[in-house]
């Protein structure tokens, strides 16, 4: 399996007054991510999507970074409401999907047969994660529960994964902490709270360089074949037990 040749990294958040919430964190990342690849600022645009975005890339339409041109990244915040972000982010990909198939870029694979549209373009939707602490990066399969993540259950709901079984997609979670109690009213009071300077400060200036690297490795388990996700660390293997089967069978002596 070939890799991909270009990647919608895609936030999801709030917009107007609620940009500044820990409910936004994935935007917040988004903008660290920008400067670690010295993209330009973003800019408004319908490029994808339908709806204006702020979007920026290192070049036009999406094209393949064959011999040093084109882009390889193209960086989008979610111009909706959190809870229904999901028709957005499947209109992203179905747009791209057709103007990255419309390229005519002759990406073939090792046999020379020409590469479906749907396996050179890669997604990760970037997103705030409750069950991680303050700036710890995850990665979960697709396919992995969203755990009451309304933005996660938007999407799943509006980007099926049985219409393009071979695309590759992975989910990136941005860690904001955990709320002291879990019922439905003191999380929704959390997210939606203003980040504080030093919380805005420690996404934005300190995950450029842990971003670039997470999505790197996300591109090498493509390519590899695999599914997107961390690898969880294996179980200690047990001490070895001496045995107190004695070795020789003893002797029985005749009455």
């Amino acid at each position: 399996m070939t890799g991909v040749s270009h990647v919608l990294i895609l936030s999801l958040g709030n917009p107007g007054s609620y940009i500044n919430t820990l409910h936004s964190a994935g935007h917040v990342a988004l903008e660290a991510l920008r400067r670690e690849l010295m993209l330009p600022p973003f800019a408004k645009s319908r490029v994808f999507g339908g709806k204006p975005a702020l979007t920026t890339t290192t070049a036009g339409p999406i094209t393949a970074p064959k011999g040093g041109s084109g882009a390889r990244y193209t960086i989008m915040q979610s111009p909706t409401l959190m809870n229904v972000s999901g028709p957005w982010v499947a209109r992203v990909w179905r747009d791209a999907l057709t103007a990255h198939g419309s390229t005519g870029n002759g990406a073939v694979d090792a046999g020379g047969a020409p590469v479906p549209a749907v396996d050179q373009l890669g997604l990760i939707l970037v997103h705030d994660d409750l069950e991680e602490e303050m700036g710890v990066l995850k990665v979960r399969p697709w396919t992995r529960s969203h755990r009451g993540h309304n933005g996660l259950k938007s999407t799943n709901t509006s980007l099926l994964r049985n219409e393009f079984p071979t695309a590759r997609w992975a989910k990136l979670s941005v860690g904001i902490g955990r709320p002291d109690t879990r019922d439905k009213s003191s999380v929704a009071d959390f997210v939606l709270r203003q980040m504080s300077t030093d919380e805005r400060a420690r996404l934005e200036d300190g995950l450029g360089a842990g971003l670039l690297a997470t999505i790197q490795r996300i591109e090498t388990q493509w390519a590899a074949g695999q599914e997107a996700g961390d690898i969880p660390p294996k179980p200690p293997k047990p001490p070895k037990q001496s045995s107190t089967r004695p070795k020789t069978r003893p002797s029985i002596q005749q009455a």
